[in-house]
Formats: C-alpha cells, sequence, structure tokens
C-alpha cells in the first residue's frame, strides 16, 4: 500500500485497518534484535557514583530440563515490566539470566534418560559410577536453554542471556562453599540426627519448607488406623485380675515394630474401665485405660457404659512400664547390654502435643520417625530403633517384614495383629497385645515434591542450619521488606518466620554442590576440616581444584593431621547442599562474592526487587531471607511480589495429560505476546489471587484493549494522512507545560489532557507500588475516555481538519504509548514509532504531565456529563428505545446544575 501523508512515520506503507497482532510482534522483535535496542536501554542511563542510579532485581533461576510454562511465563511479565518501568524512569537496570542446575529436578531426569529405576544402580557394582552419571546430569541441565530463549524473547522480555549465571559454574560454587563456612564458624551449622520428612524413593531428606511451597504436595491417600492394647507390666489396680491393657492409637501402623514409648498429656483425665463379662469381643472382662473424653468413642469395644474403676490425670501414669509388642528389640542380651530403647524404653511419658480429639488420649511413640517422637523420648532417655533402610525397607531386624517396603508393610502388620499370628503369636499368651480396632480412612498426606511418591518421617543425619537461633532476627528484618499484597508479610511469611525450625541442608545425592566438610577416618583421632575457597583446598590437598562435582571432590584427601600414627586420612563427607541453599545463595553467589566484585556486592545489597509465585514464601524467599540474616544480618531484597497460581481452564493445576489449558506457543501465534502479558498482568493472579487460564480470556483481551488502542491509532493516521486533499496532515505534542498552550485549547481537549495527566499519576503510582493489576485497571478506564468519549464526540472536528484536535489526539496517542511501554511493549512500540519517527518508546523517559494541564472542575462536570449519558443510553435499552429516536424530553437532576448546563447541547446530542 501507498502511504498517504505523513504516518506511520518508521515505513513506508500504510497502517493496517485489521492488523495480524503477532505479525507485527514478530516485526518488532526483529527490530529490537538489529537495533540492540535492550542494549542501548541499559547502557544510556548511568549507574551513577557507587552504581547509585542502579535497580537491582534477582532473576529466579529455573530449571532449563524442562519448557516454560504459564507459572514462568507470568513470572517473567512481572520481571519485565518492573525492570522496564524502572528503566524508563531513569535507572540503570541489568537482567542476568540465570540458571537452577543442580538437585534431585536433574538427577530424576537424568535417571529417566538412563532408564536407571533404583538410584542404588548408580553406585553398586557394575552400575554406571557418579562420575557418568554426574555428566549425564550436567548435559541434560541445560537440554532446553535453546527453547527457553526463545520463549523469552518471544514474550518480549529482556534479558542478558549472553553474561547469565549457572549454579554448577565453579565461582558461583566457590560462593556457595564460602557460605557454609561462614555460617560453621559462627556457630549456625552443624551436624545432628533428626527427624525429617523423608524420600524413600528418592532415597533424601528433604527441609520442612518443601512440604509447604505447594498445595499438591498434600494428596489424598487412604490408609489404615488401628487402635492397640498394650500389656501393662503391673497392675494398676490391686483388686485387678490381671495387668491392664493401655490403648494406644496410630495412623501408620508399619511403625509399630519400632515402638519405644507411650506419650499420655500430663493434665489429661485417663480412666480405667471394666469392660463387662458378657460384652462381646476381645475386651470382654478387661480393665482398659483411655482417655475419659473417648470413653465413648470406643461404646462399641468398651461397651455402652463400661464401669469407671479409677481415674489417673496424665502425669501420675509417667514411668509406668508396659510389655513390648513384639520381641525384635526385647531380648535378655539387648537389655543386658543398654541397647535402645534402653531402660526407660517401653514405658508411659508425658507430652505436651496430646490431646483427645481423636485416638485414645494415648499416643504411641517411635522416635525414628517422629520429630516429636524423638524430642519427647529423649527428654526421658529412650534410644531410638530405625530398622528401616534408605530405600523405606525393613532391615533383618525386623525378620517378619525383612525387605518390605514400608507402605506395603502396613497391611501385614496389621494382619498380624488381627490374626494374632507371625511375631506376635510368638509373645507369651497373658503379654501379648491385641488389635481393638482398625478403620481405613481418607487423609491429606504428605507426597514428594519431584518424584510424586509418598514420604515418610524418618531419623537421618544430617548438616543444619541453626534458623532457631536467628529466627526473631529474621522476623525483625522482615518488617523492612515492602509485600505485595502487604498481608504476605505478617501473614503467610511472617506466620512461617515465627515457626521456623532448623534447615536441612545436606542430601545424600550426587549432583549438587559438595557440602565442604573433611573428617577423619579413624574415630580414634577425631577431626573435621571445614573449607570455604578454591585457595584454601588446593592449600591443603596440594593439587588445582578444577571441579567442584563428585567424583572429582571425593578424590581430595590426605592425611589426618592430628594422628601421630599418620594412618587415618581427612576424606570429604559424601553429601552434597540442598539445592535450597544454592539459590538462597544467589545475590552474592552470581557475582562471586566476596572473592570478586565485593564493594558492588556491599552497595547493592540488599536488592532492590523480586517477584516468584506465592509458595516461594515457603520456599526461594524464605532460603534467601535465611542466608541474608546469617550472613549479613539483612533482608535479601528490598520489595517482593508474591502472586497467585495459575490453574488449568477446569479450575485445576495445569496439567499435560489432562490438556487443561491453552499451549503457549499456540496463544502467541494467534492472539500475541501482549494479549497474553496483559491478560495476566491484569488479573488478581498478580494481586496474589489465583488465576484459571481460558483461551477465550486472552482473546477478550484483543478485542477490549488492544484493538480499541490499534484502532484509535488507525483512525488518527487515517484522517490525518487525508488533510489538505492527501497531503497530510503532521500533527505537533503540545507542550503541557505551557498554560497559555493548554488555555487556548477546547474544553474537550482540555478535558483528554486533563485525562492523560491523571492516567499517568495513577500509572506511575501503581507500578511505584508493584500494583501491575492497578496499573493495568488506570489504562482501561482511560481508554473509555479515549475511545468511547473523545474520538466519538470530535469525530466532525478531524472531518473539518482541526489542528487542534489533531495535536490534542497525537499528544494523547503518544503519551498513552509512553505509559503503556512497560505492559504493552510491543504494541506501544509499533505505535509510537509510527506516530513519532523515534528510535524506540522504550529509549524515552516516563512521562511526567505538568500541573498546568490539571482542569479538576473541568474534569469533574465532562464526567458527570458521561454518567448521564450513559444512564440515558441504559434507560433507552430497558425500554427499548432506539439511540437514534428523539427523544421528547430527558429530566437530568444534579446538585451541580450550572457546571453542566454548558454542555446541554452535547448531551442532548448524544
Amino acid at each position: 500500500m501507498t502511504k498517504h501523508g505523513f504516518y506511520p512515520r518508521h515505513r513506508q506503507d500504510e497502517v493496517d485497518p485489521s492488523p495480524s497482532f503477532p505479525t507485527m510482534e514478530e516485526g518488532t522483535l526483529a527490530f529490537w534484535a538489529s537495533n540492540d535496542t535492550f542494549l542501548k536501554s541499559i547502557e544510556m542511563r548511568d549507574a551513577g557514583e557507587n552504581g547509585s542510579n542502579e535497580f537491582v532485581f534477582y532473576d529466579g533461576p529455573p530449571f532449563a530440563n524442562g519448557l516454560p510454562h504459564y507459572g514462568h511465563l507470568l513470572t517473567g511479565y512481572v520481571k519485565d515490566v518492573v525492570g522496564r518501568y524502572q528503566t524508563m524512569k531513569g535507572h540503570r537496570v541489568e537482567r542476568r539470566f540465570g540458571w537452577d542446575t543442580h538437585g534431585l529436578p536433574a538427577e530424576l531426569e537424568a535417571q529417566r534418560q538412563l532408564g536407571i529405576e533404583d538410584v542404588t544402580e548408580i553406585t553398586r557394582e557394575g552400575g554406571i559410577g557418579i562420575e557418568a552419571f554426574n555428566a549425564a546430569c550436567r548435559s541434560s541441565v541445560l537440554r532446553y536453554t535453546k527453547e527457553w530463549e526463545e520463549y523469552v524473547t518471544r514474550q518480549a522480555r529482556w534479558v542478558d542471556f549472553e553474561h547469565d549465571y549457572k549454579t554448577l559454574d565453579m565461582s558461583y560454587t566457590e560462593s556457595v562453599i564460602w557460605a557454609f563456612k561462614q555460617l560453621y564458624d559462627k556457630g549456625l551449622a552443624y551436624q545432628g540426627h533428626r527427624v525429617l520428612p523423608y524420600c524413600w524413593n528418592d532415597r533424601t531428606p528433604l527441609s520442612n519448607h518443601e512440604l509447604k511451597m505447594d498445595d499438591d504436595v498434600y494428596q489424598d491417600r487412604t490408609d489404615n488406623t488401628v487402635t492397640v492394647g498394650l500389656r501393662l507390666e503391673q497392675k494398676l489396680r490391686e483388686d485387678s485380675a490381671r495387668p491392664e491393657l493401655a490403648l494406644i492409637w496410630t495412623t501408620t501402623p508399619w511403625t509399630l515394630p519400632s515402638n519405644s514409648a507411650v506419650a499420655v498429656g500430663p493434665e489429661i483425665e485417663y480412666s480405667l474401665v471394666e469392660v463387662a463379662a458378657d460384652h462381646e469381643g476381645l475386651l470382654a472382662g478387661e480393665r482398659v485405660l483411655i482417655a475419659t473424653d473417648l470413653v465413648s468413642a470406643y461404646a462399641k469395644e468398651l461397651g455402652e457404659e463400661p464401669a469407671v474403676v479409677a481415674t489417673y490425670k496424665g502425669s501420675e501414669l509417667v514411668g509406668i512400664h508396659y510389655h513390648p509388642i513384639y520381641d525384635y528389640f526385647d531380648t535378655p542380651e539387648r537389655r543386658a547390654k543398654g541397647g535402645a530403647p534402653g531402660p526407660n524404653g517401653w514405658s508411659i511419658i508425658a507430652a505436651d502435643y496430646v490431646t483427645t480429639t481423636d485416638g485414645t488420649g494415648l499416643v504411641h511413640q517411635a522416635p525414628a520417625f517422629g520429630e516429636d517422637d524423638m524430642w519427647t523420648c529423649m527428654e526421658y532417655g529412650i534410644g531410638v530403633v530405625l530398622p528401616v533402610d534408605e530405600g523405606g525397607v525393613f532391615t533383618s531386624e525386623v525378620s517378619d517384614y525383612e525387605g518390605m517396603q514400608i507402605f506395603d508393610a502396613n497391611r501385614y502388620v496389621v494382619a498380624d495383629l488381627r490374626e494374632q499370628g507371625g511375631p506376635i503369636a510368638r509373645r507369651a499368651p497373658e503379654i501379648r497385645a491385641v488389635l481393638v480396632r482398625e478403620k481405613s480412612y481418607v487423609h491429606s498426606y504428605p507426597h514428594c515434591w519431584r518424584c510424586r511418591k509418598p514420604l515418610m518421617y524418618k531419623a537421618v543425619s544430617s548438616w543444619f542450619v541453626r534458623v532457631t537461633e536467628i529466627r526473631d532476627r529474621m522476623v525483625e528484618l522482615n518488617q523492612e521488606i515492602t509485600w505485595t499484597p502487604a498481608h504476605t508479610k505478617d501473614g503467610i511469611f511472617g506466620k512461617w518466620l515465627e515457626g521456623a525450625r532448623d534447615w536441612s541442608i545436606s542430601r545424600n545425592r550426587f549432583w549438587g554442590a559438595p557440602i565442604p566438610v573433611w573428617v577423619s577416618d579413624d574415630p580414634a583421632y577425631p577431626r573435621t576440616d571445614v573449607y570455604g575457597s578454591i585457595a584454601e583446598l588446593e592449600a591443603d590437598f596440594g593439587v588445582k581444584v578444577t571441579d567442584f562435582h563428585r567424583p572429582f571432590i571425593d578424590s581430595l584427601t590426605r592425611p589426618n593431621p592430628d594422628d601421630p600414627t599418620g594412618k587415618s586420612t581427612m576424606r570429604r563427607i559424601s553429601d552434597v547442599f540442598d539445592c535450597w541453599f544454592e539459590s538462597g545463595s544467589m545475590p552474592f553467589a552470581q557475582v562471586h562474592y566476596p572473592f570478586e566484585n565485593q564493594e558492588w556486592f556491599e552497595n547493592h545489597y540488599p536488592g532492590d526487587f523480586i517477584v516468584e509465585y506465592i509458595g516461594q514464601t515457603r520456599g526461594w524467599f524464605y532460603t534467601l531471607h535465611v542466608l541474608a540474616t546469617a550472613l549479613f544480618d539483612r533482608p535479601a531484597f528490598r520489595s517482593c511480589v508474591s502472586h497467585g497460581i495459575v490453574l488449568g481452564d477446569d479450575g485445576l493445576k495445569m496439567s499435560k495429560s489432562l490438556r487443561n489449558y491453552p499451549d503457549v506457543a499456540e496463544v502467541f501465534n494467534k492472539y500475541g505476546s501482549d494479549a497474553m502479558r496483559w491478560f495476566l498482568m491484569s488479573s488478581p493472579v498478580v494481586r496474589g489471587g489465583n488465576l484459571i487460564v481460558k483461551e477465550e480470556s486472552i482473546r477478550d483481551t484483543v478485542r477490549q484493549v488492544l484493538l480499541p488502542i490499534w484502532n484509535t491509532y488507525y483512525f488518527f493516521t487515517l484522517y490525518a494522512g487525508a488533510c489538505n486533499k492527501g497531503e497530510g496532515y503532521e500533527a505537533s505534542r503540545i507542550d503541557l507545560s505551557s498554560p497559555e498552550a493548554v488555555a487556548a485549547l477546547a474544553q474537550m481537549d482540555r478535558y483528554l489532557l486533563a485525562h492523560t495527566r491523571t492516567l499517568a499519576e495513577d500509572v506511575r503510582g501503581a507500578l511505584d507500588g508493584y500494583d501491575v493489576a492497578g496499573a493495568c485497571e488506570a489504562i482501561r478506564e482511560y481508554l473509555d475516555v479515549l475511545t468511547n468519549w473523545y474520538v466519538r464526540t470530535q469525530r466532525q472536528r478531524f472531518w473539518d481538519e482541526d489542528s487542534a484536535a489533531f495535536d490534542t489526539l497525537y499528544t494523547a496517542l503518544v503519551t498513552l504509548m509512553e505509559l503503556a511501554a512497560p505492559l504493552l511493549p510491543l504494541l506501544s512500540e509499533e505505535i509510537w514509532r509510527g506516530l513519532t519517527g523515534g528510535e524506540s518508546v522504550h529509549l524515552v523517559d516516563f512521562p511526567v504531565i505538568d500541573e498546568a494541564v490539571a482542569a479538576p472542575e473541568l474534569v469533574a462536570a465532562m464526567d458527570e456529563v458521561r454518567s448521564i449519558v450513559s444512564a440515558a443510553h441504559a434507560l433507552r435499552k430497558t425500554h427499548q428505545l432506539r439511540v437514534r429516536q428523539p427523544l421528547a424530553s430527558l429530566l437530568v437532576v444534579s446538585e451541580n446544575f450550572a457546571a453542566l448546563e454548558p454542555f446541554a447541547d452535547l448531551i442532548a446530542s448524544e
């Protein structure tokens, strides 16, 4: 098409009245690439003295062994909006991309590619070996980097891929081990034996915060609860025919072989009830101990009104022993040697966490498989028995169930109790435990967030960060962070900090940064060395450190300096870091602090901004905050947006198998990136709510936002091009800082420009407060003024070639594109360049409009005029009167009638 007039200014063709937004976007992306627009936008902004003009945001590193999904796109859009906005405000905003490369996700993908089902295949004789396995991990973690770059680029997100950081880099890992040594030297890192969430499938513990990140970590599961009667060693009452039964309750029957104690509430009342001799069931004639409040819950087993023989406070029962259910750990030899659980084992102990909300009020204790159990039993000197291996399989210590996976063993444990068979039959009848009740129930149970297998709780040896020691300070520093939504500060994040536990940071896996701890292999000559740099390692081991990964790092050994015999050797413990420790080190590790960039980091910490989904309040936000507090006594970031979760079109979590969401690539090809961006950025999800993604919602964005803007642009260029008998009219931007220039304008022009000034203030205020949806709302409201009022009511002026109308619309459109540039970067670029002929809207400053443009009285009056017209149209619709059908009269009631009177003709014409 031959161009008429001056527009578009950036190319020699006409403005398309029905554009393909995806095609237009591809052209803009190509222009940015050839023009180096992103690089120019950074370099034209000075960093300032000591980096005082830099705006620092932390780009959370994704895994590149899978393709981006809507959650990644959402987070990326917010990052890009903020980065573009801060750049237009004059700040220098570096946007360095990063890759999360270590941990279970990488290992599981490598196992899948190698066909490894059991992790023990890696290290067993004839297995692939750690070196080959880690090589496979290394190649898999960056498998989709090219695809990621394509997706990120297509969404018009500006990032620096060329200078990216990777958590597997030597420089990054050196900063990680430096951080660990700092914690160790401060007494904030220690080795301990604790009960942790444990994935038997992946053979590794998890941190407690990993269980709270996603709602789907907890999934419904059907299990058995059992109530078991344990025979006391001595009678509670002299008049009892034989020692009584204490009823215990558990939801994990597989832990019963490890039973070591029974917990009661010290202030809870317990009743010793006598079951009638003629009662049907196992308990006929027995005297049974149970919490008083729960007697009625066992009416079927105890009778409707069993006789209460005596009552006791829980504290009165402490110290009473009972006969163990099994003989596995109850042998004369073991008792003689003081083996676990020890002389205080198989006794009643007190615990404040015991309640009478369910069960029997007497709680089975297996300290190897319950955190509360372990702490309580430790207080009473009761040791830990752990007859389950790293794969969640019973060991030879529990011979009857040896080789069984714990969850599979549940039914056999229950069956033996029910039938008094197997290990139960070996116990003398007079001391034998009895199954009182069994019941299946559906409950919410934690599953591994990586492999989706049900977790167990298991006592493991691990390295911990002593979070409990800095917890109060973490709570204090949280008050320095600005959160969006605001309730996150003292809500989900603040409450999580208040209950924070020590953090398990070691994993007995292969692909990760090494725990830099070397210990003597001879306990007779104990020694522990912790290293925090390559230089320290090279000095002690005398070799050049070329790789922090296993098996190379494990090969570094040296004689134990504390062993005068010279026979023992210092060897590295085999554990690697929890990948959350590595990502929590990102602010300093990405710049290799403190080995490089020390001054820069200290001048730019905390970072200015961070954004991720709400689950990261228990994940990345949390680990960043822990390490920032422990290492620097500062928060890690000043402002944080924790957005909600993107759901499929059925309201469920997005699933490839269910295909319950529109394909990202198809949406880009059909509607474009700006449509997707606006749909996400204008939604409640950026304020912490959840969002259902439907294709029609994205299509509505095109119809309600993109097309009205484009149609206004097309209208302007069409009529400007037709001016002066086709020679065209070249509009000028009105000097809004000149009161004289503004005063000379017609009322409707001043009204539009006053609204434009309000828009500039509203968008700036919203984006300064990280309220991206609020900025979108302001633009949507402004579009109604621009398209449905100004353009519609002033058409005759454009037909009449009124230069003031053209200049006003031109000024409003150019300003709108500058204000919308962070939110609609591709559309705004095309229109702004078409109007101005300038290089890029993203290279100009964010608009600030002079007070001279404000016209509060005019705006109030005209807004009321618009409301009157809108109400009249609604009445016409109600009464089925066509808009073009004249009315005899229209009665308007207003408190500001004098201000409306000048607009009577306008109201009548509308």
